[in-house]
C-alpha cells in the first residue's frame, strides 16, 4: 500500500538491516507494524503483539515507539484501563516485528499520574532515561519529565524529574476554553553532528497543532531547554527524526490532527546547520516555515 493509504497519528520509523518499519496502534487488539524498503510502498500490517483477554489496560494504546538498546527491540506505548491512569509500558522483543513481551507489571511510570508518550534516550555515558509526558488533563499545564530507567529497562531507579512545562514558551496557546489548559505531547530527543542535543515536542499554538524544538544549554538531558525555530506549525505533529539507508536526515509526523481518521503520516529532508534543523524538502508538498 501507498504511504498516504495509511491513516497513522504518532508516527515512528525504525530503520534496521535495509528495511523501514513503521509503528501503529492496532486497538484494541495491540500495535501492529508495516516494513518498506523506500519509504513511500508499505507493506500490509503485521501484528507484533496481540493482548490477551486479562490484560490489564483496554484503552488508548497510543504513540508506539521501538527502539534498539543492548541488543535487543523495545517497545515503549501508553496505554490505559477504565479503571486506571494513562501509562507507558515497555515490551521486549529479538526482532523488529516480535512478538513482543511485558517486562514489567503494568506501567513504568508513577500510577497515580498521567502520563504518556514515553521514549527512550541513552546518554553519553550509556545511561538509560525515559522521557514522557505528564499530562495536562491532570495538572492542566502539561509538563515534560524524565526517569533513569534500569539498566534492563523494567522500572525506574529515581523518582521523574520536570524538564520543562507548555506554558514556558511563549508559542504555545491553551487547548481549551479553560484557559489554564496548556499540552505537552511527543518528546523524542536526537543529538546532532555538532554535539548539541536537541528535544522535538508538540503542542498547539496560533495555528493549531505543531511541531516545536529545544536544545538542552549543556548538551545533556538536565540542562534548561532553550526554544528553536518552530519546524511545523499547522495543524501537524508529534515527530521524531530517523535517517534513511544513505544517511539522509528526515522527520515523520502526522498531519492533519485533525479530523479523526484524516491524520497521514508526512515526511521531510531535514539538515543540520550548526545544531539548528532546517526542513529543506518534504514528500506531500509542504513549505519549510520562513
Amino acid at each position: 500500500m501507498h504511504r498516504n493509504d495509511i491513516h497513522i497519528r504518532d508516527p515512528f520509523i525504525l530503520p534496521y538491516e535495509g528495511q523501514y518499519y513503521l509503528y501503529a496502534s492496532n486497538w484494541p487488539h495491540g500495535f501492529k507494524a508495516y516494513s518498506s524498503k523506500d519509504l513511500e510502498s508499505w507493506s500490509t500490517p503485521v501484528e507484533i503483539i496481540r493482548f490477551s483477554e486479562d490484560f490489564w489496560a483496554k484503552l488508548d494504546f497510543f504513540a508506539p515507539e521501538v527502539h534498539i538498546y543492548n541488543g535487543s527491540f523495545y517497545l515503549f506505548a501508553t496505554l490505559r484501563s477504565d479503571t486506571s491512569y494513562r501509562g507507558i509500558q515497555i515490551f521486549k522483543a529479538a526482532s523488529p516485528l516480535g512478538p513482543f513481551t511485558a517486562i514489567s507489571d503494568g506501567p513504568v511510570t508513577p500510577s497515580d499520574w498521567s502520563c504518556l508518550d514515553g521514549t527512550l534516550y541513552v546518554s553519553s555515558k550509556g545511561t538509560p532515561y525515559m522521557v514522557f509526558c505528564h499530562e495536562w488533563t491532570q495538572i492542566k499545564n502539561g509538563t515534560v519529565c524524565y526517569a533513569q530507567l534500569s539498566d534492563d529497562l523494567t522500572h525506574f531507579v529515581n523518582e521523574p524529574k520536570t524538564m520543562f512545562s507548555a506554558r514556558d514558551y511563549s508559542f504555545v496557546k491553551h487547548i481549551t476554553d479553560d484557559t489554564e489548559n496548556f499540552v505537552t505531547d511527543g518528546p523524542f530527543l536526537y543529538r546532532c553532528q555538532n554535539g548539541d542535543l536537541l528535544l522535538l515536542w508538540s503542542s498547539f499554538g496560533k495555528e493549531g497543532y505543531l511541531q516545536s524544538v529545544l536544545k538542552s544549554d549543556n548538551g545533556e538531558i538536565d540542562g534548561n531547554w532553550i526554544a528553536q525555530p518552530l519546524l511545523f506549525e499547522k495543524d501537524g505533529g508529534h515527530g521524531m527524526l530517523f535517517h534513511t539507508f544513505d544517511g539522509t536526515l528526515k522527520l515523520a509526523l502526522h498531519t492533519p490532527n485533525r479530523p479523526a481518521g484524516a491524520e497521514r503520516m508526512a515526511l521531510f529532508d531535514i539538515t543540520e546547520d550548526n545544531g539548528t534543523l532546517v526542513i529543506t524538502s518534504s514528500t506531500q508538498g509542504f513549505k519549510a516555515l520562513p
